[in-house]
Formats: structure tokens, C-alpha cells, sequence
């Protein structure tokens, strides 16, 4: 059966009905560090609650349902010129791109003026047969178990993020034009994801499935939480290191009430009003990863327990 008959159209929810593609959906879709504050981290191939950079706690599960309220516009990039030292303290990449396009103005050590010129972009230049740029993508999420909590960043790699659907396993790209491609389409703060570890492949690597709607409460909440400065800062350049803990005391903000037209009152476009429903917007299939530039020859990847997971959220502030 599939994930989305939970999304057939007769329980699709009253703030869904007449949905259009929303910019988190198409950021998640391809239209397109390290770090402070609350995160999820996939090191190891297991989830981990970080805070400042310290792991919190360890989630036993293979799986973590969480809701996706923000994403960065684009896939971005960074290049670090010293290996991987899990042991060596934190410190910003050498170079870093929120674009995909051209260095950050900020960044410590440029590599090129773009990045399909730079040689970190070469097949080869990284190990094995990889390239020493890294893709990524960044993402605002709340858990299910407390939407309202702490908002967390997930620095996503580029396993998770491109590559086919095989079953209902999806890369990111894959999944959210997966759910771009229903009648209507579904945006994927609109309903609760889950992150699964793929355990065909060697390095940590997620894929994702549609669990669920969330209700409508839930919902003012996921939109309240996406504008919120803890999403912004989880999308957008490095985090502070030094920044001290975020602290979310008192009552979330105000709920504002997403704009929801009635099925029966529901206003057609003026050119098309005999018109029942408008068709979902057709997504471009495109499940590749960006073209590598070639060197020059040389010469001659069970639901969490709601009262565990809060609890341990409710602890953070404590620290």
C-alpha cells in the first residue's frame, strides 16, 4: 500500500485543499557546518540530539519523525583543506558556498571565484573518486513528539539529498517531488516525515517517507515555527559556536491562523471558474546529483516515544 493513502483526497485536510507549491517544498525539491544552537546530527549512522555542539542524547531508533518546518533556498557547499579529525576541535570550512554557485562573501580561504571552475570540484580531488566540495543541505525541523519545542537544525549530506526512489525509500529531492506530485500538492510542513537510515549504504545516509497530516493546531504551529529566528538561523550561514543556549521560556509565540478557504466557497481563477480544482503543478524529474567537472587528461541514507523525546527536549535549557 502506499505511504500516501493516509493523503487521498477526501481526508485531505481543510488548509490543504487548495494548496500550491509552497518555497519550503520547492527548496526541499532541488529548485533550487558547523554549528551552535540545537541540532540533529546522523553521525555514525545514529540520531543524536546536539546542543552547542555536545550530544545530549542518542536515539536508539532507526527512524525519528519530525516535521520539516524550513529549508534553505538552495544546495549549498563547503570545502575543508585539512581531513576529518573526529577527535580535533570544530572549526569553520575553508570555504563555503549557501548557493552552490560562487563563495560566500565571508568565506576564511576562497578556493575560485565559481564553483563549477573550482579544482575542489574535480572528480578525484577528494577521496577515492569524490570531490573535495561537499554538498549540502540545510534544514529546520521539530521533532513530533513536541512541536512546539526547540527548533533543530540537520545538515544534510548529498547521499540524502539526490539519487532515485527505489521502493519507498526517497533522497530528499526525490521525496519532495514525490509529494509535490499529489492532487493537490502536499508541502512538507503540512505533515509529519520520516527520516529512516538507509542501511545499504556504507556512510550515513537518510531517506524519507510521509507519515502523516498534522492537525491543524499542529499545523498554525509548524508555520509559527518555520518564521521563527531559530529556523532562519538554522538555514542560513554558520552558527555561532560561542552563541550562549537558546532559551525558549514562556509559551510559543501567538498562533496565527493560516488562511484556509472553505471547499465549498473556494474562488476559482477568473479566467477558469467552471473549473473544479486546479492541477497540481508538474515537477521536473531530476534525481541526478550536479555534473562533476572533469580534470584536464594528464600530460603522457518504531515511532519515538513522545514522553522520551520531550522529556529529553525539556532538558535542554537546563544545561
Amino acid at each position: 500500500m502506499s505511504n500516501l493513502a493516509t493523503f487521498n483526497p477526501s481526508k485531505v485536510p481543510a488548509f490543504a485543499r487548495n494548496n500550491v507549491l509552497s518555497d519550503n517544498a520547492r527548496a526541499l525539491a532541488g529548485s533550487a557546518t558547523v554549528g551552535g544552537g540545537k541540532r540533529v546530527s546522523i553521525r555514525g549512522g545514529v540520531f543524536r540530539l546536539l546542543s552547542e555542539g555536545k550530544e545530549v542524547a542518542s536515539i536508539e531508533e532507526r527512524h525519528l519523525d519530525v516535521i520539516i518546518v524550513k529549508a534553505a533556498p538552495k544546495v549549498s557547499r563547503q570545502f575543508y583543506a585539512a581531513a576529518y579529525n573526529p577527535d580535533a576541535a570544530a572549526t569553520a570550512p575553508d570555504c563555503t558556498s549557501s548557493d552552490g554557485e560562487t563563495p560566500d562573501s565571508n568565506a576564511k580561504n576562497p578556493q575560485s571565484s565559481s564553483c563549477a571552475n573550482c579544482p575542489q570540484n574535480v572528480a578525484g580531488s577528494g577521496n577515492g573518486n569524490s570531490r573535495a566540495c561537499k554538498y549540502q543541505h540545510k534544514l529546520a525541523v521539530v521533532l513530533e513528539s513536541d512541536p512546539e519545542g526547540d527548533v533543530m537544525q540537520l545538515i544534510l549530506p548529498a547521499g540524502s539529498i539526490f539519487g532515485k526512489a527505489e521502493g519507498d525509500k526517497r533522497p530528499l529531492q526525490a521525496y519532495a517531488r514525490y509529494l509535490a506530485s499529489q492532487n493537490p500538492p502536499i508541502n512538507p510542513e503540512q505533515i509529519v516525515t520520516r527520516m529512516k537510515f538507509d542501511t545499504s549504504e556504507e556512510s550515513p545516509t537518510l531517506v524519507f517517507q510521509p507519515a502523516r497530516w498534522l492537525t491543524d493546531d499542529e499545523y498554525e504551529v509548524s508555520l509559527n515555527q518555520g518564521k521563527s529566528p531559530d529556523a532562519e538561523r538554522a538555514v542560513g550561514g554558520l552558527a555561532d559556536n560561542t552563541a550562549a543556549p537558546i532559551k525558549l521560556a514562556g509559551t510559543p509565540p501567538a498562533k496565527a491562523k493560516a488562511a484556509v478557504v472553505e471547499e465549498d466557497e473556494a474562488p476559482a481563477p477568473k479566467a477558469t471558474r467552471a473549473k473544479a480544482k486546479p492541477k497540481a503543478e508538474v515537477v521536473e524529474e531530476d534525481d541526478s546529483e550536479p555534473e562533476v567537472r572533469k580534470a584536464a587528461p594528464a600530460a603522457s541514507a518504531v515511532p519515538v516515544k513522545s514522553s522520551k523525546l520531550a522529556s529529553i527536549v525539556s532538558d535542554w535549557d537546563d544545561e
